[in-house]
């Protein structure tokens, strides 16, 4: 486990309004990711089958931690509760959990930091 870095720990994230997604009965999150570029509208228009929405599938263990994005539980607080669903599954777990966020935030830009750090 990470040294206690309250800093990080309490970074506190929301669901881009942008995003548009599903969650099915088991609880498993699909992004659905539109595809409204210039070349595929074109491309659409000219009778090839280009999908509006590209679908990405999360595992279990993204899926969780995903619908608990939600303005208000912190890093800890996400990761109590990955700890308690899953045991040590999920070890290394803040390792895992900071580097997961941290590609939907900046990678993908599907999350927002809203701690103001």
């Amino acid at each position: 486990m990470l040294n206690d870095n309250d800093e990080v720990l309490n970074l506190i994230f929301k669901i881009s309004d942008k995003l548009e997604y599903e969650v099915d009965k088991s609880g498993i999150v699909t992004l659905l990711i539109k595809q409204d570029h210039k070349i595929q509208r074109v491309f659409r228009k000219l009778g090839f089958k280009i999908p509006e929405y590209k679908r990405i599938t999360m595992d279990e263990y993204g899926s969780c931690v995903f619908l608990q994005i939600d303005g208000s539980r912190t890093i800890r607080e996400i990761g109590k509760s990955l700890e308690d669903t899953y045991g040590d599954k999920v070890e290394p777990l803040y390792e895992r959990l900071l580097l997961y966020v941290s590609h939907l935030e900046q990678q993908f830009h599907y999350i927002e930091n809203i701690s103001g750090v």
